[in-house]
């Protein structure tokens, strides 16, 4: 995941297709694109401490009373915590507002090494297609051996 030049994150999807992630099931998943938000906020964490503002621990929010809802697991935290809503004794804390703004603080944060890789690459015609669907089958006939 890439938000224009502002930090990564990888999220890894399971290969089977009978995984519960690939299944809408409001008792499980009703807010599924936690898990994006969730690594998105991680690379905002780690620019703000570089950039020497000092926030709360992403995993912390039991620390300062939310929980994790069984539907909408930590939906309330997230929200706190980007518009600095967390209330405290001192004041109300979470990512500053000019976190939104600026890029990573270090360099090296640009420099990733990652293979290419034709996986998530969406077919831009007839061959593409019937080559993912070939690519698909050897890599099933592969897997049972």
């Amino acid at each position: 995941m890439d938000y224009y030049g502002i930090g990564f994150s990888n999220i890894r999807l399971p290969n089977s297709s009978e995984s519960y992630i690939y299944k809408y099931d409001r008792r499980v998943n009703q807010f599924p694109e936690e898990v994006f938000l969730h690594e998105f906020l991680h690379t905002l964490e780690r620019n703000s401490k570089e950039y020497g503002y000092e926030i709360p621990e992403l995993h912390a929010y039991e620390s300062y009373g939310y929980k994790n809802e069984t539907v909408f697991g930590q939906k309330e935290w997230y929200k706190d915590y980007m518009n600095k809503e967390i209330v405290t004794s001192v004041g109300n804390v979470g990512l500053p507002q000019e976190i939104y703004k600026l890029k990573p603080a270090k360099n090296s944060n640009f420099e990733n090494v990652t293979e290419r890789t034709d996986v998530f690459k969406e077919p831009e015609n007839i061959l593409d297609e019937i080559k993912q669907i070939i690519d698909r089958i050897k890599t099933k006939i592969e897997e049972r051996g």
